[in-house]
């Protein structure tokens, strides 16, 4: 395990953490930015190599519910990041959890999703960007005022 430099792990945790501020501010073009070369994925869902760019926005975008508030009304906790980073290769590896809590005038607040995060980031130019996402849904609570898909979509495989 390459524990890397300490710019380079607060350059990627920052990117895993402007991920959730985005998310639960439904700011889907924000997302797709961070994933402008990169890709997102999800054990759940379907096969394939999942959305990159303005997929990413799209899918969001028809995936979440937006409350009168134009956010998801939701905290994305990320915690427990482990990171693995190859300063030469300009490569890296973070294994990391997720617990996602809403509360809306429907919804008492409540942890709605859990799970974990696998993603590889690689350096360009200098800079940390995202390479992948793979997303593992682990626990499901009430989604019914988070989601605008059938919560049976996120059921483990």
């Amino acid at each position: 395990m390459r524990s890397g430099t300490w710019e380079s792990y607060h350059a990627i945790t920052t990117l895993m953490y402007r991920y959730a501020e985005c998310i639960d501010a439904a700011d889907f073009a924000g997302l797709a930015a961070l994933f402008a070369h990169g890709r997102i994925r999800s054990s759940a869902g379907p096969a394939g190599n999942g959305w990159s760019g303005d997929e990413v926005r799209a899918f969001y975008s028809r995936s979440n519910r937006v409350h009168e508030d134009g956010t998801l009304r939701t905290r994305h906790v990320n915690a427990n990041p482990i990171a693995d980073i190859d300063e030469a290769a300009g490569r890296a590896t973070v294994r990391s959890t997720y617990v996602v809590f809403q509360a809306t005038r429907k919804l008492p607040f409540q942890p709605i999703v859990g799970g974990r995060y696998e993603d590889r980031f690689e350096r360009v130019d200098g800079a940390w960007r995202w390479a992948e996402r793979l997303i593992h849904v682990d626990q499901v609570g009430d989604v019914s005022e988070h989601l605008a898909l059938d919560p049976k979509l996120l059921a483990r495989r």
